[in-house]
């Protein structure tokens, strides 16, 4: 028995061959507790009295039956020989008839069984050769099984569920990847382009500084890139501690520390901050908080606001800038993922802010959300476990 469909022949057969058993054996005890008295009330009227001796009336039994006949000596002795012989011989048919009724009723439930078996399990083969077909290139298949509402059913449509989960975060993944290469290529192409074509026939000491900024800046930006997808890296592992952190005391230090940039913006920061403790890592909460406010002010306007609101209910960052499509809201949280498309503008950033937001959220537990302004911009909102 090394197939479930086997085990489960053998589980249904049995119990129906043991049903079919005491069956039997109900009917025969039934049928013999009363076979012998129903053939003597039969045979005994048929026993002429003329023709029997003038013997000793045997004692009656205690039956209603023998208070209620009136019995011709002789006809007893008689009477009882021809129901005992007539009695076993229908026990004696009623075993034969019925043992060919069990050895054909127990084929008939193996047969069943076996049928039934492989009827429950048809959709488990289907999920195991789904199963083993998958693979990067199919991952769009799905089982849809059609049957009625079950456990098994119930089966095949988680499995369809965790298949679009494992298709969306695979996308993801290859777009992270693709994403990330060109990212990375990109100040590499331009650092190369700077040093063949700007170094090029002697060029003079101003250039030569020019190509040098130039050189610099690019370094800055590929260091930049790496340290982000380093924390995004960090954050997904998970907290390696936790300790007690006033969010509203790093919301403080955050923003004060961004104060200059928002004024070089032209960006007017309001910030409401009270009391709130959270149990986490203070260096991830930290750059929570300061991807948030940044992205806040780096898509904004001159003489725009950023009002930042932080509380038992969390943290919550909402701006004025330009008009985000509601329905490209949740793709923001992916790495290298933009609202509007990227102008390799200085401080632009590497579109990986909100993901590392996302990512860091995540480990602390919590959920963030976001929706698109009426008038521009963008609210964002963290919820994290506060501290009692």
């Amino acid at each position: 028995m090394n197939s479930e469909r086997t085990r489960l022949t053998a589980l249904y057969g049995g119990l129906l061959v043991l049903a079919g058993v005491l069956l039997m054996g109900l009917v025969y005890v039934l049928v013999s507790e009363g076979l012998y008295s129903s053939v003597m009330t039969a045979v005994v009227p048929t026993v002429p009295a003329a023709e029997l001796g003038e013997s000793a009336a045997p004692a009656l039994p205690s039956s209603s039956w023998a208070q209620t006949t009136v019995i011709q000596p002789g006809q007893y002795a008689v009477a009882r020989k021809v129901s005992t012989a007539a009695g076993d011989a229908a026990l004696n048919q009623l075993l034969t008839v019925s043992g060919i009724s069990l050895a054909v009723y127990s084929a008939l439930s193996v047969a069943l069984a076996w049928w039934m078996a492989g009827r429950v399990l048809r959709p488990v083969g289907v999920i195991t050769a789904r199963a083993r077909r998958l693979s990067g290139s199919n991952l769009h298949e799905r089982i849809a099984l059609q049957a009625p509402p079950g456990e098994l059913k119930e089966l095949a449509d988680t499995f369809d569920g965790m298949l679009d989960r494992i298709e969306q975060l695979v996308a993801a993944r290859q777009r992270f990847a693709a994403n990330a290469a060109h990212e990375l290529r990109t100040p590499l192409a331009v650092q190369r382009a700077a040093a063949e074509i700007g170094l090029a026939d002697d060029p003079t000491p101003e250039k030569v500084a020019w190509i040098r900024d130039k050189l610099i800046d690019t370094a800055d930006n590929s260091e930049q890139l790496i340290e982000g997808l380093l924390l995004l890296a960090v954050s997904d592992e998970g907290l390696r501690r936790r300790e007690r952190v006033d969010l509203d005391a790093t919301t403080a230090t955050v923003t004060e520390a961004l104060a200059a940039e928002a004024q070089e913006r032209a960006v007017t920061v309001d910030v409401e901050a009270r009391p709130v403790s959270v149990q986490g890592d203070p260096v991830l909460l930290d750059h929570l908080v300061h991807n948030l406010v940044a992205n806040a002010l780096r898509h904004n306007h001159p003489g725009g606001t950023v009002r930042v609101r932080v509380g038992p209910g969390g943290l919550e960052v909402a701006n004025t800038g330009p008009v985000v499509d509601p329905a490209a809201v949740p793709l923001l949280f992916e790495p290298f993922r933009r609202a509007q498309a990227r102008r390799h503008a200085p401080g632009e950033g590497a579109g990986l802010g909100l993901s590392i937001v996302a990512s860091v959220t995540r480990a602390h537990g919590g959920d963030i959300g976001a929706t698109a302004n009426p008038g521009g911009g963008l609210t964002a909102r963290v919820t994290l476990p506060t501290c009692a």
